[in-house]
Order: structure tokens, then C-alpha cells, then sequence
């Protein structure tokens, strides 16, 4: 192995990692059933039993096809009770479009990420430090095994040097272009937080684009749990991720599903303000008003 002169299409490292899981036994394939047809299928869990629900399309006399989700736990009192796909999925893009940060809460995260953006940059030195100390300990071990070469007598022991160095030095190259890499972003502080409020600001957009993947990484980013839906009364309150929570959420109460479609969050009365406290009205995250 030899360092190239020109810029590779992956790093040494992710060619070690692919190299790595062709070598690994075989991997339980992803679920073939999740599709662009029924992107909330395992997302979504049943708020009678908590069972995920599953969907289908069901053809109706006419031979016309449509979709349903559905639950397909025996014993459920929901059981095969099918919803209607563009109920679910429409009472879902309006609780995405609930969910924006209030504008303080933004400007209060800029400058947390700002301090920890300064924090990561000054650790880059003890990293790249600790990289060339690792650099150092291997050009140390090939130098040993060669050492080992030359008196070594028998071929076979020869050859399980030769391949030991040869190891050693791919994690060399990899280590390398590591330190190279080490403690430089790859963007400046502007873009990464731009992009990443982007998300954060509006979910819905993302969601709206109609890719796949796109909607599949909003539910992953913007819920820590599976959604509960109820044939009733639509999505309970939902438990978002830790991002979600922080910039709706400055203190007061956690967000509740009080618009059409959402289950009611029982709190029909205001709490009841101690003696010199001053109620504070909900962020912008809140899904209700």
C-alpha cells in the first residue's frame, strides 16, 4: 500500500470499514415493506395495545385500490380496523407544521453551539497530539517485525511478519490522513448552524419533499419514541427528540396536542400562579395554539 497522489473518491478509512463488513457475516436485511406508499409503517404504534401498525392496500368492489393503515394485533380492540392514509399522514404533516422554535430560544441556542463550537476547536490539538503519538507507536512496531525478518529462518514465520507489517501499515495511512483531517470542520460555524436550524425551524418542509429518506429522517430526528394514534381522537402527544424539546420548552410546560386531530391534553384549567409569579406563555414548538 502507497499513499496516493491524487484526492481519493473515500478516505482509507472508510475503505478499512467497507473492507471490514464484506468480511462480517451476512447482516438481517432492512425491512423491504417501508416504501414511499406507507412511509409511517413502524413509526406509528397502535394506542389500544401499542402494537406497531402495519398497512395495506385494500381493493374495493369497483377494483380501485386504496390505502389503509392498520393494526394487525389479534386480541386488540382495533384489530384490522383500518385508517385511512391520507387522515394519518395529514394529521401528522400538521403536527410537523406546529413545531417551530420560538425566535429567543434560537438565539439563545446560536450562542450555546457557538461555545461548544470553540470548545471542539480547541480540543483539536490534544487530538492531533494523540494521532501522532498512535503514528509514532506503529512506525515503532513495523520497525520491530523487521527486525524480526531478518532473523527469522523458517518461511511460513516470514510470511506472518510480512502480513502483520502489511496491516500495520494500512492503519498507518489511515491514521495518516486522520491527522491531516483532524480538528478541521468542514464547514464554518455559519453553515452548520444555518443548515441545522434549517431542520429545527421547520421539519414540515423536509417532510414535504416527498423523498423517502428525507421523510424518514424527520421521524428519527424529530421524535425520540414511536408516535401513539388513536382511532378516535388521531396522535396523542407526541415525545420529541432532545433538539425539539429544548428550543420548544423554555421552562414552563411540556408541549401538548390540543388542535383538531390530536388527542386533548387534559389540562383544562391554567395552573394556578403562586403568590408574586407571573405565568409564561408557551414557545412556539407548542403543537396546540
Amino acid at each position: 500500500l502507497r499513499e496516493g497522489q491524487h484526492e481519493g473518491l473515500i478516505s482509507v478509512e472508510t475503505f478499512q470499514t467497507i473492507q471490514r463488513r464484506l468480511h462480517e457475516k451476512v447482516r438481517t436485511p432492512s425491512r423491504a415493506d417501508i416504501s414511499e406508499d406507507f412511509v409511517l409503517r413502524g413509526a406509528v404504534a397502535c394506542a389500544d395495545c401499542g402494537h406497531p401498525m402495519t398497512a395495506c392496500w385494500s381493493k374495493s368492489k369497483t377494483g380501485k385500490k386504496h390505502p389503509y393503515y392498520l393494526c394487525f394485533k389479534k386480541g386488540c380492540a382495533s384489530y384490522r380496523k383500518s385508517i385511512r392514509r391520507d387522515d394519518m399522514e395529514g394529521e401528522l404533516a400538521a403536527l410537523l407544521q406546529s413545531m417551530q422554535p420560538a425566535r429567543e430560544m434560537v438565539t439563545f441556542a446560536k450562542g450555546m453551539f457557538r461555545d461548544m463550537w470553540d470548545q471542539l476547536l480547541a480540543q483539536g490539538d490534544a487530538q492531533r497530539r494523540a494521532v501522532w503519538d498512535d503514528l509514532k507507536d506503529l512506525d515503532a512496531k513495523i520497525e520491530g517485525l523487521l527486525d524480526r525478518i531478518v532473523s527469522a529462518e523458517t518461511a511460513s514465520v516470514i510470511a506472518a511478519y510480512e502480513k502483520r507489517i502489511a496491516a500495520l501499515e494500512a492503519d498507518k495511512l489511515a491514521l495518516s490522513e486522520k491527522l491531516r483531517n483532524q480538528g478541521q470542520p468542514k464547514g464554518t460555524f455559519g453553515e452548520s448552524f444555518e443548515l441545522a436550524m434549517q431542520f429545527l425551524a421547520n421539519p414540515y418542509k423536509l417532510w414535504n419533499s416527498g423523498v423517502l429518506a428525507y421523510r424518514q429522517t424527520v421521524l428519527k430526528l424529530a421524535f425520540s419514541e414511536p408516535l401513539i394514534y388513536s382511532r378516535q381522537s388521531g396522535f396523542r402527544t407526541p415525545q420529541l427528540s432532545v433538539p425539539f424539546g429544548f428550543l420548544g420548552d423554555s421552562g414552563e410546560n411540556n408541549i401538548v396536542a390540543d388542535r383538531k386531530g390530536f388527542e386533548p391534553s387534559r389540562r383544562d384549567k391554567p395552573p394556578t400562579p403562586l403568590a408574586g409569579e407571573r405565568l409564561r406563555p408557551l414557545g412556539h414548538l407548542s403543537t396546540g395554539v
